[in-house]
C-alpha cells in the first residue's frame, strides 16, 4: 500500500474534520458519543496562532484517503494547555523559560488499520517542519504515561527526540496521568527536516 503526507490549509482541515475526528476515536478507542464535540473543537482549532495540519493519504479506487493526521499551533500564554503545563513547572520548581516561543502539537493519530507503517513519524517530521518555518523554535506535546513507556507513542517520540520536560501532570477533567516532552526544532531524529 502506498501512502503519501500532506499539508493541509485551515479551510480543508475544517472540512475534513468530521473524517480526521473519526481516525482519532478509532486510535484512541473513545466512544462515538465524542465525535460532535470533537469536530467542533478540531474546527475551532484553526483560529490559534501558526495553525498547522498534516494528514496521511492512502490512494483508494476513489482517489485519495485519510489515514493519519497530525495538527498543532504556536504556543501562547492565553492557551488553556499553556496555563496548565506551566503550573506544573512551577509545582515542581522547574524554570518556564521552555514555554517560549514553542509549537504545541495537539493532536497526531493514525486509523488503527494503517499503524505500523511509519505514518506516525512522517506527519510528526512534516508538522515539525511547518511548526520551524511559522518561527518555533521547539515543538511540545502531552501524552498519556505508561508503564515503562511501553507504547509506539512514546517510542516515536523517543526516537524523535523529544525529551521530558515535565511527567506526571494532570489536567482538569482527564484523572490520567500525562508526559510533557519537548524537543528543539529541526527534530534531531527527523529523517526529513525542510
Amino acid at each position: 500500500m502506498s501512502y503519501s503526507v500532506a499539508r493541509l490549509s485551515p479551510t480543508e482541515f475544517s472540512l475534513l474534520a468530521p473524517h480526521l475526528v473519526g481516525i482519532y476515536l478509532r486510535a484512541m478507542d473513545y466512544p462515538r458519543e465524542m465525535f460532535a464535540g470533537r469536530v467542533t473543537a478540531w474546527r475551532r482549532a484553526i483560529m490559534e496562532p501558526g495553525f498547522a495540519a498534516v494528514v496521511a493519504l492512502t490512494e483508494t479506487e476513489d482517489g485519495q484517503r485519510p489515514v493519519g493526521v497530525a495538527y498543532g499551533s504556536l504556543g501562547t500564554h492565553l492557551d488553556w494547555w499553556y496555563a496548565n503545563v506551566r503550573y506544573g513547572l512551577l509545582a515542581a520548581g522547574t524554570p518556564t523559560d521552555v514555554l517560549r516561543n514553542y509549537f504545541e502539537l495537539t493532536e497526531v493519530h493514525v486509523d488503527p488499520t494503517h499503524q505500523g507503517a511509519g505514518l506516525g513519524r512522517l506527519l510528526v517530521e512534516e508538522l515539525a517542519i511547518a511548526a520551524a518555518e511559522a518561527g518555533a523554535q521547539r515543538m511540545l506535546l502531552s501524552t498519556p504515561e505508561v508503564a515503562q513507556e511501553a507504547n509506539n507513542a512514546f517510542g516515536l517520540y523517543r526516537r524523535l527526540g523529544f525529551g521530558d520536560i515535565l511527567r506526571d501532570i494532570t489536567f482538569p477533567g482527564d484523572a490520567r496521568l500525562f508526559a510533557i516532552l519537548g524537543a528543539p526544532l529541526p527534530l534531531p531524529g527527523a529523517r526529513r527536516t525542510a
